[in-house]
């Protein structure tokens, strides 16, 4: 009972921050102090020695989450890198300089997976290329439900699987997994999905060509950038040092330089000034184009770093107690039932419509499923994988969910348009039917 009660109090406390518009952090904090105080009772023994016990728990969760927490911090150089160096800019330029009618919203889904896959973020292709194709398809006639729908399907293609994402260096931590070799299996793993989801937005597009481009934002984008070739050398690098086994920090890394020498030698800004847009981000004073592109930077990713601290903390406490252990042989005798993937799903389901977040649904989701999928013959690697396919794409199908409505809030539109983004549909459906037949016999060891 004290389990239930303390569950109830840390998901009001998170309700009650989502309403007001208060961080996160507050909630999980919150939380926190509870089952700490929980942990302590079912430890039974002196309370100094029940928190020294739980510290060391917590930290070595927490110790294990470093790597991904330094990645996340880098991710935040790099989304300020792309903006100042143009990066982003030339690839939405040049790409509306080939738009044809009736392939509107296929470059638009295209371009919006590309830079998702570069970048590794979701709401950071949401907040820049997606406002600006929600804004051409205003203009030019195109239906914005559909068109938003379309861009979710894209921004969440890198999201879950590009080797720059925060979730996926996140799922990478939290499972003890080599992220490379998680990203190659979810490319593989999401091939007919996107297969799927490509053909069908080529009807869809077909139906619904744009009428015109709006020639006042094309020029907007001349006068706020050089829009030299060398714009596409930071994108490149991070597309291409992976694929050579290049490490994702160096990777990000390398990136982040030649985006920071490309706005010294060709927007000729200033060393101060880049240093100042990698800390705190990119925000220009300006109402043109380059407003839209406000964002990124090393603080931006400040809280996220932290949510993820304390969340780890909790796996520590949870597994030096086991206050989940009920729970867990539940989901064990459900795994066996009707199979891993598919408990997998409803436990990703429940997790995002309760956290209403991407990072602590994720934890939680791991929390649950680590010792059940290893009861049943499963692998921390399969786990990762199936996390992927469940939690990190379902959240945006969820409306009250950060991960759906910040993305619709930036594109200026209601939750139907949830009902065009396929992919977040086709992953897990067509995961849960094939995945018997290629992917759990293939498995690499734990």
């Amino acid at each position: 009972m004290g389990l239930i009660i303390a569950f109830v109090i840390f998901i009001a406390s998170m309700i009650f921050m989502l309403i007001t518009g208060h961080s996160m952090v507050w909630a999980l904090l919150i939380g926190l102090l509870l089952f700490t105080g929980l942990g302590l009772k079912q430890l039974d023994m002196p309370v100094s020695k029940g928190i020294k016990e739980l510290s060391s728990s917590s930290w070595g969760s927490i110790r294990d989450s470093l790597i991904v927490i330094e990645v996340m911090l880098i991710i935040g150089l790099i989304t300020a890198a792309w903006r100042i160096s143009g990066t982003i800019t030339i690839f939405v330029f040049y790409g509306m300089k080939v738009i044809v009618p009736p392939l509107f919203l296929i470059i638009a889904f295209l371009l919006s997976c590309l830079l998702s896959y570069a970048l590794g973020t979701s709401f950071g292709v949401a907040g820049t290329v997606g406002v600006i194709f929600m804004a051409l398809a205003r203009s030019g006639g195109v239906d914005p439900v559909i068109t938003a729908g379309v861009l979710m399907s894209g921004i969440y293609f890198g999201d879950r699987g590009s080797p720059v994402s925060s979730s996926a260096n996140m799922v990478a931590g939290i499972t003890k997994t080599d992220i490379l070799t998680n990203v190659k299996i979810m490319m593989k793993t999401a091939a007919l999905p996107f297969a799927l989801t490509l053909a069908a937005y080529i009807v869809v597009s077909i139906m619904n060509p744009i009428s015109h481009v709006d020639a006042a934002l094309m020029d907007s984008f001349k006068s706020e950038f050089t829009l030299s070739p060398w714009g596409f050398v930071p994108a490149v690098l991070m597309l291409a040092l992976p694929l050579l086994k290049v490490g994702v920090i160096l990777s990000i890394v390398i990136s982040v330089l030649a985006s920071s020498v490309i706005a010294f030698l060709v927007e000729k800004i200033s060393i101060l000034e880049i240093c100042k847009v990698l800390l705190l981000g990119y925000h220009p004073t300006g109402e043109g184009l380059s407003a839209i592109l406000d964002g990124g930077g090393l603080v931006s990713m400040i809280e996220i770093a932290i949510i993820l601290i304390i969340s780890c903390a909790y796996s520590g406490i949870f597994n030096r107690t086991g206050m989940l252990d009920g729970l867990l042989s539940r989901i064990t005798k459900c795994c066996t039932k009707i199979g891993r993937f598919a408990t997998s799903v409803l436990v990703g389901l429940a997790s995002c419509v309760l956290f209403c977040n991407q990072t602590i649904a994720t934890l939680m989701h791991n929390d649950l499923l680590t010792k059940p999928y290893l009861d049943t013959g499963g692998t921390r690697q399969e786990l990762a994988i199936d996390i992927e396919n469940s939690t990190i794409i379902i959240v945006g199908l969820i409306p009250w969910a950060i991960a759906c409505s910040v993305p619709l809030t930036f594109f200026g539109i209601g939750n139907e348009a949830i009902l065009w983004a396929w992919y977040l549909y086709l992953v897990p459906l067509c995961y849960l039917f094939t995945k018997k037949r290629w992917y759990a016999d293939k498995v690499p060891a734990a």
